[in-house]
C-alpha cells in the first residue's frame, strides 16, 4: 500500500525543502559538534560552515511564508539541534570568524588603552620638566593616568604604579589647588612616574 505525502506538485515541493531545510540544520549540528570535539581543522570547518549558512539563508528566505520561525520548525520536527540554531540564525557566521572578530576586538581596544596609558604618562612628565607643579595643574593629569591604568585589564591590581598614582593623589587631595609641589616632590613624583613607566 503507498501512502501519499502530498495531493500535488506544489505540495510536494513544499516537503521537498522542509526535508532540505531539515538536513541543513543537522549537517550544521553534526558539524558544530565536530568542530568543537577538535575532529575537523578550523579551515575545512569555516568552509562547511560558510556553505551551510549560504544555504540555509538561501532556502529559508524561498520558505520564509511557510516557515516565519526556525526555531519552531526545530522544535516541531524534534530536532534539538540548538547549536546549529544558534550558528544557522544568531550568529550567521562560523565560530572560527566570529571568534577572530572578537579577539580583534579585544586586542585593538586594549592597544588603545595601552596608547592612552602611554600618553597620559609621557604628558605628566613633561608637564612636571616645564615646572607645572601646582595642584591644580598636576592633579587632572594624575587622575587621567590613573583612570587609563584601572582601564588597562592587563595590569595586575596590585600593580605598583597604579598603587603609586592612589597615593599621589590622596597627598594632592589634601593640598590646596594654588599649592605646589616642593622641588623635592616633583622630583620624586617624577621619578614614579618613569619608574612606573618602564616597568
Amino acid at each position: 500500500m503507498e501512502v501519499k505525502l502530498w495531493n500535488d506538485k506544489r505540495e510536494r515541493e513544499m516537503y521537498e525543502n522542509f526535508a532540505e531545510l531539515y538536513a541543513i540544520i543537522k549537517a550544521t549540528e553534526k558539524l558544530e559538534k565536530a568542530y568543537i570535539r577538535d575532529l575537523i581543522s578550523p579551515s575545512e570547518y569555516e568552509t562547511e560552515c560558510q556553505k551551510l549558512i549560504v544555504h540555509f539563508k538561501t532556502l529559508s528566505a524561498t520558505l520564509k511564508d511557510l516557515v516565519p520561525n526556525i526555531e519552531r520548525f526545530a522544535e516541531t520536527y524534534k530536532m534539538d539541534c540548538s547549536a546549529a540554531v544558534y550558528r544557522l540564525v544568531t550568529s550567521g557566521v562560523p565560530a572560527t570568524v566570529e571568534h577572530r572578530a572578537a579577539a580583534m576586538a579585544s586586542t585593538s581596544s586594549s592597544a588603545s588603552v595601552v596608547a592612552e596609558c602611554v600618553q597620559n604618562f609621557i604628558t605628566s612628565m613633561d608637564s612636571l620638566k616645564l615646572n607645572m607643579v601646582a595642584v591644580d595643574q598636576v592633579y587632572p593629569l594624575l587622575s587621567d593616568l590613573s583612570a587609563s591604568l584601572q582601564k588597562l585589564s592587563i595590569l595586575p591590581p596590585d600593580f605598583e604604579g597604579k598603587m603609586k598614582m592612589k597615593e599621589w593623589l590622596s597627598r594632592l587631595s589634601k593640598m590646596g589647588a594654588s599649592d605646589e609641589l616642593t622641588e623635592q616632590q616633583a622630583r620624586q613624583l617624577h621619578f614614579d612616574l618613569e619608574s612606573s613607566y618602564n616597568m
